[in-house]
């Protein structure tokens, strides 16, 4: 008989987790032949969520529970729901129900008869959210695909599972500064993508906000990609070829009609602009030498500070 392990990162996920549990809950007992768990992985929350992940461990012994001893992200948690999963096929998703339950059949039968090491959902749309917000994640999966010339499509998401051989790649990938949307697309495996509809949280308030958005935006194309870099470096070479064009038709011109170099506004605007692109760049790579430098320090990913039996 397989093993499933669902995961369940959690972030102050109390007003949905019992609500998430009971429609879950419903799915898996319909998923005969399979022996399943619920890995529920609480990344620091301050509310009454890891009361709640002590009291499911009590009452259904498919349900275990990993707490870190303070918050270290979503990547980290999905990184020790699988580094902890027992499952032979492992599925990723948020407690908030955007993810739809009624698609896990459909996954296992995908991985388990179809041949494919991972099944994935693909929103299809962005309805409830604002207009810039779309636009901005849009934007962002245009742009960081011709960078990392890695299929990271806008829609593709967390929501997924894989096979046993699936997990253990991604386990191997050790990086401190984790982004596991690119991780996923880097260990490659064939996978099947399943369309869903967008909707609403089912309880409680989103945890991204547009600057923990941008901040994760930037860990992306940082992380996979080192275009930033070689766009500085071109961006150097245009502007010293416009200076030196500039500097000769200033020159020509003032041999030919005797006129004055002036335009002090001029240089202002220009050492005003090349000292911003200097610290642009400066900037950029700052961004490589930290994670590097993070890298470097060998700190664990995670920290657990408490976990029910059978749990690191």
């Amino acid at each position: 008989m397989d093993k499933l392990t669902v995961i369940v990162p959690c972030y102050n996920e109390e007003e949905v987790l019992p609500v998430f549990y009971q429609e879950v809950k419903k799915v898996l007992d319909r998923m005969e032949g399979t022996e399943t768990e619920l890995l529920f992985i609480d990344d620091g929350s301050k509310d009454n969520t890891l009361k709640i992940l002590r009291m499911l461990d009590t009452c259904d012994e498919r349900c275990r529970y990993i707490a870190f001893s303070r918050n270290f992200g979503k990547e980290a948690a999905m990184y020790a729901g699988l580094e902890q999963a027992k499952g032979d096929y492992c599925v990723i998703m948020d407690a908030d129900l955007q993810h739809p339950p009624a698609l896990l059949p459909e996954m296992y039968r995908a991985v388990k008869q179809e041949g494919f090491d991972c099944c994935a959902g693909f929103r299809k749309d962005r309805n409830g959210e604002g207009c810039i917000r779309s636009f901005l994640s849009k934007a962002f999966y245009k742009v960081i695909q011709k960078m990392s010339h890695m299929n990271m499509e806008d829609g593709a998401g967390d929501f997924r599972m894989m096979s046993r051989k699936m997990v253990d790649s991604i386990l191997a990938c050790k990086e401190y500064n984790r982004y596991m949307k690119g991780i996923f697309t880097f260990v490659g495996f064939d996978t099947k993508w399943i369309p869903f509809e967008n909707v609403e949280r089912a309880a409680g308030k989103t945890k991204w906000g547009f600057k923990s958005l941008f901040r994760y935006a930037l860990d992306g194309i940082f992380s996979f990609s080192t275009t930033p870099i070689t766009i500085a470096a071109v961006a150097g070479v245009l502007l010293f070829v416009l200076s030196l064009v500039y500097g000769i038709g200033t020159g020509i011109h003032t041999l030919i009609f005797g006129n004055k170099v002036s335009g002090y506004t001029t240089i202002v605007c220009l050492i005003l602009f090349l000292n911003g692109i200097q610290l642009l760049v400066i900037s950029v790579l700052g961004e490589y030498i930290s994670k590097n430098y993070m890298e470097s320090k060998g700190r664990p990913i995670y920290i657990v500070k408490e976990s029910s039996k059978g749990s690191a």
